[in-house]
């Protein structure tokens, strides 16, 4: 599992390998001065004791210029290698961004905004550290001690045995490691992703925890999200402070071998002062980089554990997506047909829809009534494909939405629903969202047919005003106008309201209706709602319940026939009857 991963890791790299290789480069030419500087003081060593004042003052002179050209060299590493690390950020954000977009709603439905953005972040920096540094750092220290052991045999092969010796035990426990820490980093990866859902689902329903005092209920279960993941990364933390000093250590075996064998070899004087000294740094010198392959292994299996968790995003194939010879929907009237459909939201889910069958001319006003539940919104969104039907066909003039091509599809549809969401920028880029190209007059008049003018126009920057995040900073009622705006913007084939004025005030809402008639007139139109003033602009009723279409025909008709229609609408079968100042209305 540990290796497929890193290897498909090692992929992000393949566009900066250039940037890369000359990053190791740099680190190995580094690590060469740094393995030359001990030899160079183990010379000094016996020119002191030789008393060669000449000799010594051009050795420290070499000492200092290699460790010069050690900072200088490390120094453009590092640029490098942050430059590799932060392009391989770069080109996974796309990645994963632009993979996330391609899904369809469905997915979403099924997984939390905060695990989605954990992955994106979290997850994600863990990957870009270790490829951009990690791996970099790895294959420095691994140079380093093959260079070190290299010189510590051509000095002494006998001692560099000795210093060697604990070698096998060194890659056993990295082994173990490795073994032990993936499957927990991986649970603390996850751990993460919990509490971030939760933390986001918070922010996100604030005013319904404020308006019902429940800001403790919250903070419990934050809490217990912190608990697990502390609680997790407690145990991730116990073993790697269990193994990464036991690396550490490990070679320490050997430094108290080589003082005891080549202090003895120095004091019989088979050995001089000289090499001992510099066998001695070298020895000195390799416990940094095996530290260092520890905190790398450490770095490689939070990578792989978070690659595990961002593939299982990168690997989730779209399930509904534009055929291969798929053509834009044709030039038409609108006219949508339904024929035998039916839809379910997963395997284990209750059907939402079952046996629809439907004839639209283009140009028909429909309006869909029914409980909620009813699957209202279901079959709406099954024009815009926002879903596919489990069974059954939809086509819009004449065309299977199936053989058309997404983006064309969407274009000629306006969807707006009942939650109005609006993006944190200007009103102005909100109404033409559904038109970037819309001219400054065409972006005001949608405003005025939406009644949106007269408070865009009363706000402090007008057109230009920042909404705040998902339009917040707007009453209900002035985000469903902005938009309404941005659907009449569209000039849609299709235009669908669904609960569109649930939020607007009875004033405002017989504005809205005569602009509407306006825009509806001769444009195909679904109208999901229970107002009887909405509905009324339609038609033909669909009555829906149960995923079936119960009952069709005009207001008056199902008014007349259907108490479930009554019941809905609030309607009696009669004008409604208003009482006057004039009459007594009793106590």
């Amino acid at each position: 599992m540990g290796m497929p991963t890193f290897r498909r890791l090692l992929g992000f790299l393949r566009p900066h390998r250039r940037e890369l290789w000359g990053s190791m480069v740099f680190a190995w030419m580094a690590m060469g001065m740094t393995v030359l500087i001990p030899a160079l003081v183990g010379k000094a060593t016996n020119a002191i004791d030789a008393g060669d004042e000449q000799l010594l003052f051009w050795l420290v002179g070499a000492i200092l210029l290699a460790a010069v050209l050690r900072l200088g060299l490390t120094v453009i590493r590092r640029i490098v290698a942050g430059k590799v690390s932060l392009a391989v950020e770069f080109d996974l954000r796309q990645q994963v961004y632009a993979h996330l977009m391609s899904l369809e709603l469905g997915f979403f439905d099924r997984n939390q905004t905060g695990q989605l953005m954990s992955r994106a972040t979290v997850d994600l920096q863990s990957i870009r550290f270790f490829l951009g540094y990690g791996l970099i750092f790895f294959s420095q220290s691994i140079l380093t001690v093959l260079l070190a052991g290299v010189v510590m045999f051509v000095i002494n092969p006998w001692l560099a045995l000795i210093a060697l010796a604990p070698t096998p035990l060194i890659v056993f426990t990295a082994l173990r490691y490795t073994r032990q820490s993936r499957p927990a980093m991986q649970e603390v990866a996850q751990r993460v992703a919990e509490l971030t859902a939760q933390a986001e689902e918070s922010v996100s329903g604030i005013r319904v925890v404020k308006a019902f005092a429940r800001e403790d209920h919250q903070f419990e279960r934050f809490q217990g999200a912190v608990d697990r993941l502390f609680d997790q990364s407690i145990l991730s933390t116990r073993i790697q402070a269990f193994f990464t000093p036991m690396i550490g250590a490990l070679p320490q075996l050997g430094t108290a071998l080589v003082l005891l064998v080549g202090g003895h070899q120095v004091l019989n004087g088979t050995l001089d002062l000289g090499q001992f000294t510099a066998f001695y740094v070298y020895m000195l010198m390799l416990a940094g980089p095996l530290r260092t392959v520890g905190v790398a292994l450490g770095m490689g299996q939070r990578a792989i554990a978070s690659g595990n968790r961002l593939f299982e995003v990168l690997d989730r194939e779209p399930e509904l997506f534009t055929r291969p010879g798929a053509k834009p929907l044709q030039a038409g009237g609108g006219a949508v047909k339904f024929e035998d459909v039916s839809l379910s939201y997963g395997p284990e889910a209750p059907e939402a829809l079952h046996g629809i069958d439907l004839d639209v001319p283009g140009g028909t006003r429909i309006a869909l009534v029914g409980p909620s539940g009813a699957g209202k919104t279901s079959l709406a969104a099954l024009l815009a494909r926002l879903y596919d039907p489990t069974a059954g066909s939809v086509s819009i003039d004449g065309t299977d939405l199936r053989e058309v091509d997404i983006p064309s599809l969407r274009h000629q549809i306006a969807y707006v629903s009942d939650d109005s969401f609006l993006f944190s920028d200007t009103i102005a880029e909100n109404i033409s969202y559904a038109k970037p190209d819309a001219s400054r007059e065409e972006v005001e008049r949608a405003a005025s047919l939406a009644r949106a003018s007269d408070f865009i126009e009363a706000l402090p920057d007008g057109f230009e005003t920042v909404v705040g995040e998902r339009g917040l900073t707007l009453s209900g009622g002035q985000r469903q106008r902005v938009a309404i705006a941005r659907a009449l913007l569209a000039d849609p084939r299709i235009l669908i309201l669904d609960d569109a004025t649930s939020s607007l005030d009875a004033t405002t809402e017989q504005q809205i209706r005569a602009s509407l008639a306006e825009v509806m007139a001769g444009r195909t139109t679904f109208v999901i709602g229970h107002r009887l003033s909405t509905i009324s602009l339609a038609d033909e009723c669909l009555l829906l319940d149960e995923g079936r279409i119960i009952d069709r025909g005009t207001v008056d008709e199902l008014t007349a026939r259907s108490s479930l229609f009554r019941e809905l609408t609030g309607s009696s079968g009669e004008e409604p009857r208003f009482v006057s100042e004039e009459e007594e209305v009793p106590a």
